[in-house]
């Protein structure tokens, strides 16, 4: 069983960066595939993006292409998401997800989440 747990998220300025954490705990974090999801008030969740266990492959959705990054460290079993230029469709609930075997974005396919974090992007 794997617990993540979100942290970073916070009131920002439209243009401003965030960086978003998972730590990860009760598992062996370098064989999950680790991902970011977001979800606004009144929609569903939403993929953001996803790194594979090793870090070389990443994949995000095209919203966030250009100013989003994920990246991972596995010795601290924390992936992150730096969040640059900031705009107010980006206020949202962000939640971090794992699943074990390859980099996918769909929802439904990832088997652990965390209680995530919230951001909220002023304009």
């Amino acid at each position: 069983q794997v617990h993540l747990v979100e942290s970073g998220g916070g009131l920002v300025q439209a243009g401003d960066s965030l960086r978003l954490s998972c730590e990860a705990s009760g598992g062996t974090f370098s064989r999950y595939v680790m991902g970011w999801f977001r979800q606004a008030p009144g929609k569903e969740r939403e993929f953001v993006a996803a790194i594979s266990w090793s870090g070389d492959t990443t994949v995000s959705a095209d919203s966030v292409k250009g100013r989003f990054a994920i990246s991972r460290d596995n010795a601290k079993s924390t992936v992150y998401l730096q969040m640059n230029s900031l705009k107010f469709e980006d206020t949202a609930v962000y939640y971090c997800a794992a699943r074990a075997g390859i980099v996918l974005v769909t929802t439904t396919q990832y088997n652990y989440w965390g209680q995530g974090t919230r951001v909220t992007v002023s304009s």
